[in-house]
C-alpha cells in the first residue's frame, strides 16, 4: 500500500528555513505516511533547490507566484492526500500521529499556529489566527491537509500572487476541522515590520480582497 500524503511546499529564497521544515517531516516519512515531497520554486537565487535535492525532494521551477506554484505542485502530486506547507512553518513533534487519525475523518485539516518568537505579541496574533481558523478561515502558514479529490473538486489553487490560501479555503467552507497538532512559523517578518503594523496590513489587504480589489495590486501594497 502506497503512502497517502504528498507534501507540497512553495519556495522563494527559502534556504534559511527550509531545512527545519523538511526535518519535521521525517517522523511521517519513517511512519509510512508521506509518499513524496514536492518543492515548487519561484526562481530562488540561493541554495533552496540544492537543499531540496539533498533531502530527496522532487523540485519544480516556475515564475514566482505562490498561487501558481502551489497549483502546479498539486497538479503533479500523486498522493490521495495533500499536505500544503510554507517553507518557514515547522510542524510540531508528534504531528504525524494526529495526522494519521485525521485521515480517517475525510475532512480538510489545519494546524494550531504558534510563532517561534515575539513574546506576548506573538501569542496574541497566534490566538487571533487560531480563532479565525475555528471560524473557517485558516491561512497558509497554518498548513492544510486535505483529500486530493476534494482539492480538485473545488478547483484547486488560483494562480494569484496573494490570498491564494483564502480563495481555496473559502471554497472549502463547511469541510474544515483542526488536525489536533501544532505548527510553528517564523516570526521574522513580524519582528522586522512590527507586530501591529503587519497585523494591520494583513487586515487591510484582506478587506481589499473581500471588496474585490485586484490580488496583483494588493500584493504590491503588501510588499511595500
Amino acid at each position: 500500500m502506497r503512502a497517502p500524503i504528498s507534501v507540497v511546499i512553495p519556495t522563494l529564497e527559502a534556504a534559511a528555513t527550509l531545512p527545519a521544515t523538511l526535518a519535521t517531516l521525517v517522523e511521517a516519512l519513517e511512519g509510512g505516511l508521506i509518499r513524496e515531497v514536492i518543492i515548487c520554486d519561484g526562481g530562488s537565487g540561493d541554495a533552496t533547490l540544492e537543499i531540496a535535492e539533498k533531502w530527496g525532494c522532487e523540485t519544480l521551477t516556475m515564475p514566482p507566484s505562490r498561487g501558481g506554484q502551489l497549483r502546479h505542485g498539486c497538479q503533479c502530486a500523486q498522493g490521495d492526500w495533500l499536505l500544503i506547507l510554507h517553507a518557514d512553518s515547522q510542524l510540531d513533534p508528534g504531528w504525524s500521529s494526529a495526522a494519521r487519525h485525521h485521515l480517517r475523518s475525510g475532512c480538510v485539516g489545519w494546524f494550531h499556529l504558534a510563532f517561534d518568537a515575539g513574546g506576548m505579541a506573538g501569542r496574541m496574533v497566534a490566538a487571533w489566527a487560531n480563532l479565525r481558523s475555528h471560524m473557517g478561515l485558516p491561512y497558509g502558514d497554518q498548513g492544510l491537509l486535505l483529500p486530493r479529490a476534494v482539492y480538485h473538486q473545488v478547483g484547486g489553487y488560483t494562480d494569484i500572487p496573494l490570498f491564494e490560501d483564502v480563495a481555496l479555503v473559502r471554497a472549502l467552507r463547511g469541510r474544515l476541522a483542526p488536525v489536533g497538532a501544532g505548527i510553528t512559523t517564523n516570526a521574522a517578518k513580524y519582528q522586522r515590520q512590527g507586530w501591529l503594523r503587519r497585523g494591520l496590513r494583513n487586515l487591510i489587504t484582506l478587506a481589499g480582497y473581500a471588496a474585490g480589489l485586484s490580488p496583483g495590486k494588493l500584493a504590491a501594497f503588501y510588499r511595500r
